[in-house]
């Protein structure tokens, strides 16, 4: 077994790797880019070294001073992760040219599963199911277009060397094609450096479960389970569950079956995921599955697997990569309970789920045990950056059966808290809190299929009550900070029993009143008055009457409202706030003077919603636009997006050419109003 191991990674997944080396008597090595000198994993590892900028290019995919760190810190082995170098056969052969062993497969069988179209080939050999498409090397316009057209719609055109999405199109009409092929190539060429493409007839409405296999040097190979993987969006996976419900024993056997054969038709060693799709709407006895691609690296789901199974799969990797054999055999893999992962994101579901980044600042995760788990790379005050993929963690449950495991989901999330940024969780427990899910009934378009209602905030479409609420306790809590405050104050001053000081609403032969304007997640402002009498506040809202009391201990709101008491957490930034409801988290901004409200500007939308790139220009200047008319495309975090005209005009200049770079919020070009012109 080694001795020393270097995590060519970050984030959550390096933490992980770290901790089974940990338990194993392992010594472990960092890696980290400028963004990351203060990150976890650094701290975690016994060691770590510098590896430059924080771009990737400049970082972490660069395989030759990997390698290099790898032999001065005496490491004997580097394990990659996922991502970045992970399926990057070159790199595989030079650690094996070095004499370093790479933790997973040959750099022969990446290279065979590394291109989709040649894999493809290879499982038509094994007999492994095919969905009918074209996967040859002729890449022109007329070869791809004509091979369209013979496939039929709907279809998918996917990066041949690509995953997690990039690169990827669905094509509903031949009038399509055309302008699908060149937008994934263009995706596919930034996100992996190579831009061929393959085409596959598109099953509407299929399921995607995946067989987690694992091979040994000594020909041993056997298949872990398997998972389910459809809850996506972009192509990218949401939530994950293993075992895959309501799969026959013949069907789970055959699709382990098929899995192993492919695994063996390319001499694999390691941990590997072969990925299928399920057609939902096929009959038993027909062909019902259908191979997509396998993955030659530990997944990021892989935790739902060890937790059914028992199995710590890391250490089965680091076990192989040193030569020994597989620890269990076919006959005595054993699944127990059921487990789900959810992976919780920096985004904004509410704005088609852009990315989000920025700090941390407050960091609550649900108690873990052997029913939670949770894997991450961040802690509180950490900084999300938009260099990498903003996963902030990894969420898994398990219990005896998927029922209950579910409710232990359900549970977790409601006691996960964060504020600082955008992010998911409270669309995660939308998912989980949909009958349609809890009856497994779904498909790879179930977030297509029920967005309104798991991107809302209510499930049954009338929020009011609960945005009521939240005001109300925002409120309380408002005034109970400033009541905070003015003590502190008052203990600093000279004279501390001055009514002066005081925010009990004190005026001179009058009752307390107190006028408070909150900016709310709406960005709308909330005028609200409310008189006090004693420690109590009195509150009119929507022709309610409210009593309002409590007190502030530490991020703990002690309230009480209308003889209701309860404990609402919360956290602070400046003049920013989010209160932790049972319905959710709530954000409001205390505003010190008055404001006016604005209307949304229309300009906006011709503004960089994120950090990033620009691809390209769709139009010229001088061209007339229509609204919604695609007027370029720039890049942030591997994914395209198009900034369209938001109303008729005509382009008056752009501000930013290809290739540039460019800030959240900076304007990108004009477009003047038609009426204007």
């Amino acid at each position: 077994m080694f001795t020393k191991l270097l995590i060519a990674n970050r984030g959550e997944i390096a933490c992980r790797i770290i901790k089974t080396a940990q338990v194993m008597g392992i010594k472990t090595v960092a890696l980290y880019s400028d963004a990351d000198k203060d990150a976890r994993h650094v701290a975690m590892a016994d060691e770590s070294f510098y590896l430059g900028g924080s771009a990737p290019s400049e970082s972490y995919l660069k395989g030759e001073l990997i390698l290099e760190i790898a032999k001065r810190s005496g490491a004997q082995a580097i394990h990659p992760g996922y991502g970045f170098l992970s399926e990057n056969a070159d790199f595989a052969r030079q650690c094996e040219q070095a004499g370093i062993a790479f933790v997973g497969p040959s750099a022969d069988a990446i290279d065979a599963m590394g291109s989709k179209s040649a894999a493809k080939i290879i499982m038509e050999q094994a007999n492994v199911p095919l969905v009918p498409g074209y996967h040859g090397d002729d890449q022109s316009d007329e070869v791809l277009l004509k091979a369209s057209k013979e496939i039929g719609f709907p279809q998918l055109i996917k990066a041949a060397y690509g995953g997690g999405g990039k690169g990827m199109r669905i094509v509903e009409s031949e009038s399509e094609a055309l302008e699908a092929i060149n937008s994934a190539r263009r995706e596919a060429a930034s996100s992996f450096g190579n831009d061929k493409l393959l085409i596959e007839r598109y099953l509407r409405q299929p399921r995607h479960v995946e067989v987690q296999v694992f091979a040994d040097t000594q020909g041993n190979c056997i298949y872990l389970s398997d998972r389910d993987c459809s809850i996506q969006r972009r192509h990218q996976k949401v939530v994950e569950e293993a075992p895959a419900p309501g799969l026959s024993d013949s069907l789970r056997r055959a699709m382990g079956e098929a899995a192993v054969a492919a695994a063996k038709a390319i001499d694999y060693v390691g941990a590997g995921t072969v990925e299928f799709l399920l057609d939902t709407h096929a009959t038993e006895e027909s062909n019902s599955f259908y191979f997509m691609e396998m993955n030659t690296r530990l997944q990021v789901e892989h935790p739902v697997t060890e937790m059914v199974t028992g199995q710590d799969l890391v250490k089965w990797q680091l076990m192989v990569a040193s030569g020994s054999e597989l620890p269990l055999s076919q006959e005595d893999v054993r699944i127990h309970g059921h487990s789900f992962e959810v992976r919780i994101y920096a985004e904004d579901p509410q704005n088609e789920f852009l990315p989000a980044s920025g700090k941390l600042n407050f960091l609550r995760e649900p108690e873990q045990n052997r029913y939670v788990r949770i894997d991450s790379g961040i802690r509180e005050n950490d900084v999300i950056s938009n260099f990498y993929d903003p996963m902030i963690a990894k969420l898994i449950v398990w219990d005896e059966s998927r029922p209950r495991a579910l409710q232990r989901l359900v549970h977790a999330l409601e006691s996960y808290q964060i504020s600082g940024l955008k992010h998911n969780i409270e669309f995660l427990a939308n998912i989980a809190e949909h009958k349609a899910f809890s009856q497994a009934d779904f498909s790879t378009d179930f977030i297509e299929r029920y967005g309104d209602t798991l991107i809302g905030a209510n499930l049954d479409g009338d929020n009011s009550h609960e945005q009521n609420g939240a005001l109300a306790f925002a409120a309380l809590y408002h005034l109970c900070a400033q009541k905070e405050q003015a003590k502190l104050t008052a203990t600093n001053s000279q004279d501390p029993y001055s009514p002066w000081g005081q925010v009990s609403g004190f005026r001179l032969n009058r009752s307390g009143m107190h006028q408070l304007s909150l900016l709310d997640d709406e960005h709308e402002v909330q005028h609200l008055t409310l008189s006090q009498i004693g420690d109590c506040y009195y509150l009119n809202l929507n022709d309610q009457q409210l009593t309002l009391s409590g007190e502030l201990k530490q991020d703990l709101l002690h309230a009480e409202i209308n003889g209701h008491k309860s404990k609402i957490p919360v956290s602070r930034e400046g003049d920013d706030f989010t209160l932790f409801l049972p319905s959710g988290s709530y954000h409001f901004r205390a505003l010190q003077t008055e404001v006016v409200e604005e209307q949304a500007n229309s300009e906006d939308k011709l503004k960089a919603p994120m950090n990033g790139t620009i691809v390209t220009h769709l139009v010229e200047v001088g061209d007339e636009v229509e609204a919604g008319q695609g007027l370029m495309v720039m890049e942030a975090m591997k994914m395209e997006y198009t900034i369209e005209a938001p109303f008729d005009g005509t382009v008056a200049a752009f501000f930013f050419q290809p290739g540039e770079l460019v800030s959240d919020g900076a304007l990108l070009l004009e477009v003047t109003a038609k009426e204007d012109a």
